[in-house]
Parts: C-alpha cells; structure tokens; sequence
C-alpha cells in the first residue's frame, strides 16, 4: 500500500503565477493606479454577448475604496440570489452607469462593436469622470475620455470590473424577464435569450420576434 502524506505547508516554488494565483478579485490595479495619480479609476463590463436574443448590457462601476462590498466575484461564479444581493450593495455604495446596445444594432455593426459601444456609453454615463478605465477582455473601448486598460479575465482580477459584471448582469436578466410579458412562447424570463433546448424548439415553432439577433446562427440565413 502507497503511504500518503498530509504536508503541513504547501512547497516552495519559484512559479508563483501558476501556484500562487489569488482566490479571487482584488483592489490592487486600482490603488496602484492611484499611486499614479491615476483617480477615480472605473471597472467595466458587458453580459449577453452569447444569447440568440435581447441586447448585450454594459455596466460601469467606480467603487468607494472605503466601502467595497464583500464577496463581490465574476457574475458566472455567484448565484443569482447572491447577484442579486451583491448588486443592491453596489448600487447603494458606488457610482454606477449602465448602457445597452439593442439586437438591431448588434446586426448592424456585430457583437463585439456593438458590447464596446455600450461600454463607452456606460463608462460616459458615470457621475464622477474616472481617469482610468479597467475593461474586461482583450480590447479597450475606443472612444473613451481617459486612459484605458484591457484586462483579460478581469472579473476575477479586479474587483471594479466584478462589480460591473454583476451589475450588467442583474440589469440584462430582469430586461430580459420583462421582455417575456411583450414576446411570450421564447421563455425569456427562464433562458434569457440564450441558445437553450426550450428556446431552440420556441424559435421552430412561432419564429423569431424583433428581440432576436438574426446574424447569429442559427437564426442568420446564408
């Protein structure tokens, strides 16, 4: 029989970005863009770039150092009961801005542009002008007022950009859970838009509504 041991601290390594990654998002981009002068500094995200309906929602978030909210985390890995918990906290303690892009519009100029327009929009809706922007993903908004920075996978690195995820988030389910009192049949309200059995099978049956994104397969004909 193979002895197995417990070790009572974790080995040395010389690797720390592969072993030593952090448990989730933190403050630290921003204060040291403060350290900069660099300040306010604002997170910003987008949900909804994958449903087959509805728009893509962007949120812009510029926290209170002093008073950030506990546990905030990348909107996929919460609950929506916790979402919902969260983003009451948010909006009670930090400036916040929200902006969309509808589904036409996503038709017209595609996905990503339309997801980083409703991120400058949101970013320019804020009360407070940050001179810095932390964007999730791999690009930075054009046409923003101040400086930008690309954060990939940044809603489990900053804790600005969660909280803009959990905001979009929120905001683009309850739209979404609204639009099913206009459009009944799809299952908004369950589904969200998104490519599921239920709304795959709804589309077959009554067709596409106006909230839908005919240049997404499948509902885009060669």
């Amino acid at each position: 029989m193979c002895e197995v041991r417990r070790m009572s601290r974790p080995a040395s390594s010389d690797s720390r970005l592969l072993f030593d990654l952090p448990e989730g998002p933190d403050f630290l981009m921003e204060l040291a863009a403060r350290k900069r002068g660099l300040w306010p500094v604002a997170g910003t995200d987008e949900a909804g770039r994958g449903p087959l309906a509805g728009p893509v929602v962007a949120a812009a978030v510029v926290l209170d150092p002093d008073n950030i909210p506990e546990g905030l985390n990348d909107s996929k890995q919460l609950s929506a009961a916790k979402r919902e918990q969260l983003f009451t906290l948010i909006m009670q303690s930090a400036f916040v801005s929200v902006a969309s892009s509808c589904s036409r519009r996503i038709d017209v100029i595609d996905i990503r542009k339309a997801s980083l327009d409703a991120m400058r929009r949101a970013v320019a809706g804020l009360e407070v002008a940050p001179k810095l922007v932390l964007a999730d993903g791999r690009d930075v908004p054009p046409g923003l007022a101040c400086e930008g920075r690309a954060v990939v996978k940044g809603d489990a690195r900053s804790v600005s950009i969660a909280a803009a995820s959990i905001v979009a988030k929120v905001m683009r389910d309850r739209m979404m859970a609204r639009a099913e009192a206009t459009f009944p049949g799809y299952g908004f309200a369950l589904h969200a838009g998104y490519a599921t059995e239920v709304h795959r099978k709804a589309i077959q049956a009554i067709g596409p509504c106006r909230l839908h994104r005919m240049s997404f397969r499948p509902l885009k004909q060669e």
